[in-house]
């Protein structure tokens, strides 16, 4: 299974980028898939990919209407000066596949989920740095992010249940 996954993650590195685009910012935009990407493969290896899928389509649901909720809102603005960045996508999409991937999959190899963590770190901070989003806009994206990930629902499994649990 972990194979699977980094081979998964090398191949989401190789997609072709902008040839201007800066690496740091091709970096977060490849983690931006590539993180949940890898959580799924693992969570399908683990019979629960319904839960997964779920909770993946809520968190992207949930940043899409806050971006709508909060457009022209000075919390919403960009750097640039363009509306819509509250909260950020890719980081909340990495966060949350990095949150699958350290609770659920990496839960006996910490430096495995320490890795992912940084990853998403990397992905937001690669967001401040190319200009599309404040600090603020990135963490509460990366608050969403892990509390989707780190959430389990149970759906898929017998006895539907929620729990919410972080491993580090």
């Amino acid at each position: 299974m972990r194979r699977r996954s980094v081979a998964l993650l090398g191949l989401l590195c190789l997609l072709p980028a902008q040839a201007d685009a800066d690496p740091f910012e091709q970096f977060g935009t490849a983690m931006k898939y590539g993180l949940p990407l890898a959580a799924a493969v693992c969570a399908a290896d683990q019979d629960r990919l319904e839960d997964f899928a779920v909770r993946g389509v809520l968190q992207a649901a949930l940043v899409w209407g806050m971006k709508e909720f909060f457009d022209g809102a000075p919390i919403s603005r960009r750097p640039s000066g363009e509306s819509k960045g509250f909260p950020s996508g890719h980081t909340a999409a990495a966060f949350f596949g990095a949150s699958d991937l350290a609770g659920k999959c990496f839960e006996d190899r910490p430096l495995a989920g320490g890795a992912a963590y940084g990853a998403a770190g990397l992905t937001g901070w690669s967001r401040v740095h190319a200009g599309e989003h404040t600090p603020a806009q990135v963490f509460s994206g990366a608050l969403l992010g892990v509390s989707f990930g780190a959430a389990s629902f149970g759906i898929g499994s017998e006895g539907v249940s929620f729990s919410l649990g972080m491993r580090f």
